[in-house]
């Protein structure tokens, strides 16, 4: 069956194509011009490491394990080497990208536990070269409990990825450009191990009513992981997802994500999507299930926004919450 042509993120005057790009290069789908971003220059030689991005929100269904996996699939396409870490019980980001993870599978659980090393449960994603993924099994639904009586309990995942980026360059392997860790959608010990072993947070918030619910104790908690844990943490993106622009809601929701976040908020916004939806139960992503559906367009639109960019690192005064390299230099002038 032919897929319908999908629908522009940007309704303009007009069929003709010149007039569609002139409004993607002008103003976003939030109503925000979108910033005119270079092409990144060449990663240089070196002890360079990967960009470990920790995906959290602590409200469910808001499209957290969906970008994740998306975001993740359009950089590997783009050319970088990419990992998931998925440490959500669930497991869907595994399923998601095709990853066998059944109860006798090795995971990401052997790895807290200490009874493997990442590089003997990694598993390369099917559909997507240069993409990785450490998948979750049920067995992670116990493990909360059983890393309380373990020793630096929180820091096993930063150890095992530090251990994995040693292990890959003494093989002779390229370095990884992404790590995405898809985290539960709670704020327990398997969140706070993603949250040492990151430097950035990137948090999907759906375009919808109580969007913000519970964003408040998630920013008390980095903070307390910026005291004690890991002080280098930050949220340096924030992605609407699930955005109708038919809507006012959705206008309110972006105008008081902006007022709270800021430039970390991406100008590309995710929007609702059959398409997107599907995708995961035919065991892929939305960029290979429907390339030219509006999802998967938006997520490519993302994926290159974020990396053109790079990190919105924040400044003394505003907290976890980053900043553009324009505001911080405002700020220290």
């Amino acid at each position: 069956m032919s897929e319908p042509s999908p629908e522009p993120l940007i309704r303009v005057p007009g069929p003709g194509q010149q007039a569609i790009e002139a409004a993607e290069n002008s103003i976003g789908p939030t109503g925000r011009p979108l910033p005119d971003l270079p092409d990144p220059a060449p990663v240089p030689d070196g002890p360079q490491h990967a960009m470990v991005i920790s995906m959290c929100n602590q409200k469910g269904g808001v499209g957290k394990t969906t970008t994740t996996v998306n975001l993740a699939a359009a950089l590997a396409r783009a050319g970088m080497r990419v990992m998931v870490v998925d440490i959500d019980p669930q497991g869907n980001a595994s399923t998601a990208l095709n990853i066998p993870h059944t109860g006798d599978v090795a995971s990401v659980y052997d790895v807290l536990l200490g009874e493997m090393e990442i590089q003997d449960v990694v598993q390369d994603a099917p559909d997507v070269d240069g993409l990785q993924v450490v998948p979750a099994t049920i067995d992670l639904a116990g493990a909360e409990i059983e890393l309380v009586s373990l020793v630096a309990r929180e820091q096993r995942l930063s150890r095992a990825l530090e251990a994995y980026t040693a292990w890959r360059e003494e093989v002779g392997q390229e370095r990884l450009d992404y790590v995405f860790i898809d985290c539960p959608p709670s704020l327990g010990l398997l969140t706070v191990n993603a949250f040492v072993a990151a430097e950035e947070v990137l948090i999907p918030i759906q375009a919808e009513y109580y969007a913000l619910e519970g964003v408040g104790q998630l920013l008390g908690n980095i903070s307390m992981i910026r005291e004690h844990l890991n002080e280098d943490l930050h949220i340096s993106a924030v992605l609407l997802t699930m955005y109708d622009a038919r809507t006012r809601l959705a206008e309110d929701v972006a105008d008081n994500v902006r007022e709270q976040f800021g430039a970390v908020v991406l100008g590309n916004v995710i929007p609702r999507s059959v398409r997107v939806s599907e995708a995961p139960g035919y065991g892929t992503t939305v960029i290979d299930y429907a390339p030219s559906s509006t999802g998967a367009r938006a997520y490519l639109a993302a994926a290159r926004e974020l990396n053109r960019r790079g990190d919105y690192r924040p400044h003394p005064t505003t907290g976890a919450i980053g900043v553009s390299p324009e505001i911080y230099a405002e700020l220290e002038g």
